[in-house]
């Protein structure tokens, strides 16, 4: 802990360079478990010797963006994380164990669309992906309780309201209730298909609720 930075410096700069003698010599193994530890002894370096010395058409290009990835995701780095789990992406864009990781750097850096789209993408690879449906179906259960609220709410403001502005609020939560809360229930019934979860269980019984109060069936 009391080391002067330059010697972790010097740690990480010998061990990128014994990174580049085992790829010169076809050690990918070897030279990516250096480089894994190379991340931890100096980020920036390592970072660095990534983008200028390796050579990205190489096999073993992917897996030391993914080494940053994951270095990046345990020290909460999520800008980072997200830049070199996209890195990856390129060479292996149908992998779903680097798309999942990757919606959730999306996730925790407020890019919630974002998020979304590529929990859909992982569900078009994997259906039954647990995290992936977990994630859709409390992202559009929380959609659909926001935007009933909006409704209830502005149609509670009406002083006297008339019939036309009744239906426009029926209609408005039926549109709700077939979109958003409908996503939510897919995607929550297929969590409990997979895993016990009490939490889906609950909301699941929310949504019915509202089924019954709109007079769904």
């Amino acid at each position: 802990m009391m080391c002067p930075a330059s010697l972790w410096a010097q740690s990480a700069d010998v061990l990128l360079q014994k990174v580049s003698e085992a790829l010169s010599t076809g050690k990918d193994d070897y030279a990516v478990s250096l480089f894994r530890q190379a991340a931890d002894a100096g980020t920036d370096q390592t970072e660095m010797h990534y983008w200028t010395r390796v050579e990205k058409k190489s096999a073993v290009a992917p897996r030391l963006a993914h080494e940053l990835a994951a270095h990046y995701k345990e020290k909460r780095n999520y800008d980072k994380a997200y830049l070199f789990y996209k890195e990856y992406l390129q060479y292996h864009p149908d992998e779903v164990a680097a798309l999942v990781p990757c919606a959730q750097m999306q996730m925790m850096r407020g890019e919630e669309k974002d998020a979304v789209k590529l929990y859909e993408n992982v569900l078009t690879l994997d259906a039954d992906n647990l995290q992936a449906n977990i994630f859709l179906g409390n992202y559009y259960y929380l959609q659909a309780e926001r935007e009933k609220k909006k409704l209830d709410e502005d149609y509670k403001k009406l002083p006297s309201p008339t019939r036309m502005q009744y239906a426009r609020y029926r209609n408005g939560l039926s549109d709700i209730l077939s979109t958003d809360y409908g996503k939510a229930k897919s995607y929550l019934q297929r969590v409990l298909q997979l895993f016990p979860s009490t939490e889906a269980g609950h909301t699941l019984e929310k949504i019915r609720k509202v089924e019954i109060e709109m007079g769904a069936k």
